[in-house]
């Protein structure tokens, strides 16, 4: 399933992806797939991925699969984030629903670099919100 050719995150509209450079690549055995290409935009003091760009990888990951299993938009309630090692080139995350229930969701994403090392992992709470559609 290929998103990135109507510029939203699998059906999504969410501007500051776009302005971040996360794009879909496909849900693959219920995950959903992100890729992130790292700019100098993109770098803390150290010339690494900066934190803040990670958990937002991180969130859009977990946030997508939320809201595509509850079918409706979701807000993000709580997120845990581990840093592992430092990030470069470009970065693919993926996002899972660990449980849904009735009104949260528990989901976990982690992101690698092209190496397949292991950049950083979270854990999060969502919560469906509007009409189901």
């Amino acid at each position: 399933m290929d998103e990135a050719d109507d510029g939203t995150i699998f059906g999504a509209d969410i501007p500051f992806a776009r302005l971040c450079g996360i794009e879909a690549l496909g849900i693959v055995e219920g995950r959903t797939r992100l890729r992130l290409a790292l700019g100098p935009q993109h770098g803390n003091n150290l010339g690494i991925a900066h934190g803040g760009i990670l958990c937002t990888l991180l969130d859009i990951a977990m946030g997508t699969v939320a809201r595509l299993t509850a079918g409706r938009p979701v807000v993000t309630l709580d997120m845990q984030t581990r840093f592992l090692s430092p990030g470069h080139g470009v970065l693919v995350a993926e996002g899972r629903v660990a449980r849904a229930g009735q009104s949260i969701l528990f989901c976990d994403a982690e992101i690698r670099d092209e190496a397949g090392r292991v950049v950083a992992t979270s854990t999060g709470v969502f919560k469906p919100v509007g009409v189901k559609g």
